[in-house]
């Protein structure tokens, strides 16, 4: 029977109404009464479908990364029995849980925690003392490691056999020492000489790049310059065989340079060699910032690029004379054969380049496609992509942290991902553009290095640089046009790792839940681009000072000549000015005694040079920037030399009347490569104007009115 008001059904046509209740008060039915489901069905569909076979692998890696990111984020050295038990128990519990729902998460944290003990592993390994004070005049002696040649001095790392030094006990392992242009030793030599040292670069604002922790990753615990002659002398030791295949290596490097030298000259000399034995120190400034104005500067190191030509070179060319034998061709894998021929290319060119890591990184992704050729698997996969990433972090877990390696990996992965999706075939008509010639450059480079024994390579040089000069002639061309050169404030690490986390899972993921990366990518970008600028940069020796006025650029008060500093300043800035432009002393006055220059707001800030000035900079400046120890009644807002020791370079922002710090050493840090020193003082995040103390009244009588009343 049909219920009052709903049509009846015909018995002869099934499903042609409706089965069930009338619709709601107004006959419509609820809106989105079935939508939510759906969504949630649909979400659900699509992370089986990422949590699907050979999904997980991709992310291990990620984890890998995150737990070393961990470490670089302690504030002290973790306890390196704690980190590596934790990590095996993690291990073995996700090992427990592989049958598991649990596993994917349990395999996900032991990969953190890995990550974390592999880079407490790698710092426990290589420590050394880092210089923490100058030293004078350091006599040295030890054997010659690496040798740069550059375009106005040379340098080279030493590895110290004896040191001795006025007033100080302490003891380096390796030194990298300036030198005036062509008096460089020769690698594997043992030399005698003295040395101002200096302690490893700092980062010169708080967020910038830490050049000290590189140093420390490489073995340097000081840089400095040579003073005075040096004296080779006879070594106590043969200095193992490390120093002995430096000293060849480094001896094929420079025969490559004398025959590169005998047909080429200047700039395109200079990027033959870069580009074939990584010394790429010798290209001139206005070709070098030309090249990375354009965006050809990292074809100058030797990466991904670099390593894809020797190998593809390599291995097309063997297997082009092996299929020239019919025998070959059609009875054994020749085209295994050229992959391990394509392999040993590849290894010979990372020794040959000095094996920094960046090439090591494009070895490793070079060396697992080749071994996946080897092995009938296919090359260009995500799995591919893993296996390289977790070798290279493995090795050098400090990569992370480089530049190089996050580029260089985010390009990649894009790549890796428009494969798995279809790339478009976007290059399948010959090239006879500009870039084509540029394509000439490293062929014609691998065919010299392969003819030079025979004498025959002159011919190979000449074409070479017939494509470094198209490629200085585009670099300089483009670094030309309006609007070349973009610049960008600095925005800190958190949008920088928002942003990572959108393109990894834009990446790595294949169903539509891709696109939340994007999202998180485009709030990583707005977030940067709203991150406010700091009111004040003051250096770490507290020499120089930069203020933002009214115009809202930085004004420079400084005492010392640090162009690298302003340079980074005014970078960080987005700032266009060059370092000796007239502007940037706008608004400050100077004499002998220190100077001053007004805030935005009209206050003043005063670098104090002498100690003298203190007393009247305290009383009319709101913040007084010193080297030397301030006055405990000072009434103005202080940073001096107790301060920066703690510290490091400063950035000040303010709030209200006084100023939120950044500070580039944050209290607590005592890291291998930014070592605490002893007696440091505890200054907090923030400074605040000094509460003026009442003072007590003279109660002195005047003598007139003594008298008076006598």
């Amino acid at each position: 029977m049909a219920e009052p008001g709903w049509p009846v059904r015909s018995q002869s046509v099934a499903g042609t109404w409706p089965v069930g209740r009338p619709a709601s008060a107004g006959g419509l039915a609820p809106a989105g009464s079935g939508l939510w489901p759906a969504i949630v069905e649909t979400l659900r569909g699509w992370g089986r479908a990422e949590a699907g076979a050979g999904r997980l692998l991709p992310w291990v890696p990620v984890a890998f990364g995150g737990g070393i990111a961990l470490y670089f984020a302690a504030d002290h050295e973790p306890v390196l029995w704690v980190v590596a038990a934790t990590a095996i128990a993690l291990a073995l519990g996700a090992v427990l849980l592989r049958r598991s729902r649990l596993f994917a998460p349990a395999i996900m944290i032991a990969a953190v925690a890995a990550g974390f003990a592999v880079a407490t592993w790698k710092t426990a390994r290589i420590a050394h003392t880092v210089l923490a004070k100058s030293l004078y005049s350091v006599s040295l002696s030890g054997f010659v490691e690496t040798r740069d040649i550059r375009e106005r001095t040379d340098r080279f790392v030493l590895r110290v056999t004896a040191m001795e030094a006025q007033r100080s006990d302490v003891k380096l392992e390796r030194v990298r020492l300036s030198v005036r242009k062509g008096t460089a030793p020769e690698v594997g030599s043992f030399v005698q000489l003295k040395a101002r040292l200096m302690p490893p670069i700092s980062p010169v604002r708080p967020g910038s790049y830490d050049f000290s922790r590189d140093m420390f990753f490489q073995g340097i615990g000081a840089s400095g310059f040579v003073m005075g002659a040096i004296a080779a002398s006879v070594p106590p030791d043969a200095g193992g065989l490390r120093l002995r295949y430096a000293a060849i290596m480094q001896g094929l490097r420079d025969a490559i340079d004398a025959r590169i030298r005998a047909t080429l000259d200047g700039d395109n000399r200079a990027i033959a060699t870069a580009l074939l034995t990584g010394r790429r120190d010798a290209i001139t400034t206005p070709v070098n910032d030309a090249m990375f104005i354009s965006g050809l500067g990292h074809v100058l190191s030797i990466s991904g690029y670099h390593m894809a030509v020797v190998a593809g070179v390599v291995f097309f060319a063997v297997r082009a004379l092996l299929a020239l034998i019919p025998g070959l061709a059609v009875g054994f894998a020749i085209k295994k054969w050229s992959a391990a021929a394509a392999l040993v290319a590849a290894a010979f060119y990372l020794l040959l380049s000095g094996a920094e890591v960046a090439t090591q990184r494009s070895f490793f992704m070079t060396a697992v496609v080749l071994i996946a050729v080897m092995v009938d698997r296919r090359a260009i996969t995500f799995r591919t992509l893993a296996v390289a990433a977790l070798i290279v972090l493995a090795v050098a877990p400090e990569s992370l942290v480089h530049p190089s390696f996050q580029m260089s990996f985010a390009a990649t992965l894009g790549l890796v991902a428009l494969v798995q999706i279809g790339m478009p075939n976007l290059f399948v008509s010959p090239d006879h553009s500009a870039t084509a010639r540029i394509a000439l450059v490293m062929p014609a480079g691998l065919l010299g290095l392969i003819a030079a024994p025979f004498g025959l390579d002159g011919v190979f040089w000449w074409l070479m640089g017939i494509g470094i000069d198209w490629m200085i002639a585009v670099s300089r061309w483009v670094a030309a046009l309006p609007g070349a050169i973009g610049r960008i404030p600095a925005f800190g690490i958190a949008p920088l790792i928002a942003a990572s986390l959108g393109i990894i899972v834009m990446g790595l993921l294949r169903t539509p839940l891709r696109w939340s990366g994007g999202l998180l990518l485009l709030a990583a970008i707005a977030w940067g681009l709203f991150v406010r600028q700091p009111d004040i940069l003051i250096a770490g020796d507290g020499q120089s000072v930069a203020v933002r006025g009214r115009d809202g650029h930085l004004h420079l008060i400084r005492a010392s000549r640090d162009s690298f500093l302003l340079k980074e300043w005014l970078a960080a800035d987005a700032d266009p000015r060059g370092a000796g432009g007239a502007s940037l002393s706008d608004g400050v006055s100077c004499d002998e005694s220190g100077c001053v220059t007004p805030l935005a707001d009209g206050r003043l800030v005063a670098l104090a040079l002498r100690i003298d000035a203190l007393a009247d900079d305290c009383s009319r400046a709101a913040l007084v920037v010193t080297a030397r120890p301030a006055p405990p009644d000072c009434a103005a807002m202080v940073v001096d030399r107790l301060r920066l020791s703690a510290q490091g370079a400063l950035a000040l922002t303010q709030r209200g009347d006084g100023f939120a710090v950044q500070a580039m050493k944050a209290r607590g840090t005592d890291r291998p490569w930014s070592p605490a020193t002893a007696g440091e003082a505890d200054f907090g995040a923030s400074l605040a104007p000094q509460v003026a103390a009442p003072r007590n009244r003279d109660a002195t009588p005047s003598e007139a009115d003594l008298q008076a009343e006598d």
